[in-house]
This record gives C-alpha cells, sequence and structure tokens, in this order.
C-alpha cells in the first residue's frame, strides 16, 4: 500500500510541476492538485496506520500527509513564480495626526497582513522646504502652503513597500483622499474624519512612487537581502520540485 501511494504521490508531482512550466494560468496544475488531494484523501489514513504498526514512526506518516494536502492547497492560493521585474514598490507616509494619535502600527499591520514587504522606514520632521518638493505637484493649489505647513508640523513616518500591485493596491487601502467618501475597511476610512487630517499619504503612480522614494530615501537606507518572503508569497515552482524531491527520498522510488 506505502508502495502505491508513493508512486502515486510521485506522479501527482511530476506533474504538478510539468504544469507549472506549461501553463500560464496553471488550470492543469489546479487540476492535477485538486485530484491528487481527492484521490490520496481515503489512503492517507490507512497509510499513516500501516506506518505507525511497522515501526517506522509517526513522523513519516505526519509527512506524507502533510506533504499529499499542499499541492492542492498550494495550486489554489498561489501564483506562479514572480520575478523580480514584477515587484513593484511605492512610498507611503504616516503623517503626523496618524502618528500623534498612535497609528503607526495599526497601518503598517495592514499592509503586512495583506503580504507586502517594509523595505525601508524612517522617523523624521520634514522642513518646510522638504514639504514643498513632496507637495511640489500642488504648488498652484490654494491649500498649497496648508498642506506644507501640516506635514512639517510633527513627527512623519515615511516608509517603502514592496510587493505585486502595490502601488494600485495601496491606493485602494489607504482610501479616497476625503474620509467621509473612503470606503469602510479602508485606512481613512475606518480611521479619519476630514481631508486635513486624513492620517496618510500613498504614492498614486509607478512615477510618483519612483520620484518620491528617491526624495525621501538614498538607495542604501532600502532593504533588498531578504528573498524568503517573497518565495513564501508568489512561488510555486519551487514548492513543486521540493515535493517530487522528497516524495522520492522518503519512498526510496525511482521515478
Amino acid at each position: 500500500m506505502a508502495s502505491q501511494v508513493c508512486k502515486s504521490a510521485s506522479r501527482a508531482a511530476r506533474s504538478l510541476l510539468t504544469a507549472s512550466k506549461t501553463s500560464r494560468f496553471h488550470s492543469q496544475g489546479r487540476a492535477v492538485g485538486a485530484a491528487a488531494a481527492v484521490t490520496f484523501s481515503s489512503k492517507v489514513p490507512l497509510l499513516a496506520s500501516n506506518y505507525g504498526r511497522g515501526g517506522s514512526g509517526s513522523g513519516s506518516a505526519s509527512w506524507i500527509s502533510g506533504a499529499l494536502a499542499l499541492p492542492a492547497a498550494a495550486y489554489m492560493f498561489q501564483d506562479q513564480e514572480v520575478h523580480a521585474a514584477e515587484l513593484e514598490r511605492t512610498f507611503i507616509a504616516i503623517k503626523p495626526d496618524g502618528v500623534q494619535r498612535g497609528l503607526i502600527s495599526e497601518i503598517i499591520s495592514r499592509f503586512e497582513r495583506k503580504g507586502y514587504k517594509l523595505v525601508g522606514i524612517k522617523v523624521l520632521i520634514p522642513s518646510k522646504e522638504f514639504a514643498k518638493k513632496h507637495y511640489h505637484d500642488l504648488k498652484e493649489r490654494p491649500f498649497f502652503d496648508g498642506l506644507c505647513d501640516f506635514l512639517s508640523s510633527g513627527p512623519v513616518v515615511g516608509m517603502v513597500w514592496e510587493g505585486q500591485g502595490v502601488i494600485s493596491y495601496g491606493r485602494k487601502l489607504i482610501g479616497a483622499t476625503d474620509p467621509q467618501k473612503s470606503e469602510p475597511g479602508t485606512i481613512r476610512g475606518d480611521l479619519a474624519v476630514v481631508v486635513g487630517r486624513n492620517i496618510i499619504h500613498g504614492s498614486d503612480g509607478p512615477e510618483t512612487a519612483k520620484d518620491e522614494i528617491k526624495l525621501w530615501f538614498k538607495p542604501e537606507e532600502l532593504s533588498d537581502e531578504d528573498k524568503t518572503m517573497r518565495t513564501i508569497i508568489y512561488t510555486i515552482l519551487n514548492f513543486t520540485e521540493w515535493l517530487e524531491l522528497h516524495l522520492t527520498s522518503n519512498c526510496s522510488l525511482e521515478i
């Protein structure tokens, strides 16, 4: 029984690997993963029981139970490997009102829970001249001076976040400029009341993000070392290779 299940699991792993390489939208992989989960669901308990009686230890039973369940879950919730070129960076600032109200951890947690990576953070009190550079595109507006005065009135938390679609989704997460028009569930919709105190700023496009990041951060102040989170959130190819390798080594089969 153990040998048959291992062979089936190995074949499924190879099918997953092939699908991840050949199917752009992973429809083949999802189907294979789902079928594998259904096929193995009735066999895993018996296999675990056999392992237990054979004295090979509960570790092997637990391992193969988990391994057989993971392919379907991975294909249901993950995309194929995202290349570095597809990852964006955006600039987010918690304004003086957000800092004074103690909302730093609340705002950071919303981006982290989505799966975005914080690659730069600093706290500073911007000068009036610095604020004018930040809001340079609004210099013809009547409220320009007021904006600059407020941004330079206290500590600001500047951040750079990285992830797929982080610029556009970051704007959705923040909400409309006017908190009264922001949807519940957005940062401004939940935490702000009036336009003049809307607690947070976010880049509105790729070029703006690039300019604002350059204004607020030096290149050496940004982290680009930790690849672990990218792998966990975006990668499926390495998982299928891992599954094939470990099924082979644990079952001692040629596949």
